[in-house]
């Protein structure tokens, strides 16, 4: 078995690490930080599906890696990057705690081991 795209075309590793090479850092930072919190919205019932989709321990994991990117990362990507995803993160915890049939204490929720409680 190959590793062939749809196209029946195998990958060029070359050209993609070539690709990748071009891209600063900070985009690659921001870009896995908004596709962790697009996930982390979808599992906590976020979405125009709702409950569909919704998995609290999935949203769970998924925040507490979005708020230890954004905590290891934030001296590095500037405030300008920082502040929006600080402010979604935080939307998505107090989402997450809403929710929750039994609330976290506060501290004690997703991600709050990086950002400390959050409050509603």
């Amino acid at each position: 078995m190959t590793d062939a795209s749809p196209t029946g075309q195998t990958p060029d590793f070359d050209t993609m690490a070539r690709d990748i090479a071009e891209v600063p850092a900070v985009e690659v930072i921001v870009t896995v930080a908004v596709n962790l919190m697009s996930a982390a919205a979808v599992k906590a019932g976020l979405t125009e599906e709702g409950d569909a989709h919704k998995d609290l321990d999935e949203a769970r994991k998924l925040i507490h890696a979005l708020a230890g990117l954004l905590d290891a990362s934030t001296t590095e990507i500037s405030s300008f990057h920082a502040a929006p995803l600080r402010d979604g993160l935080k939307s998505l915890q107090l989402a997450f705690r809403e929710a929750s049939l039994v609330p976290d204490e506060p501290g004690q929720g997703p991600g709050e081991k990086y950002t400390g409680p959050v409050f509603g």
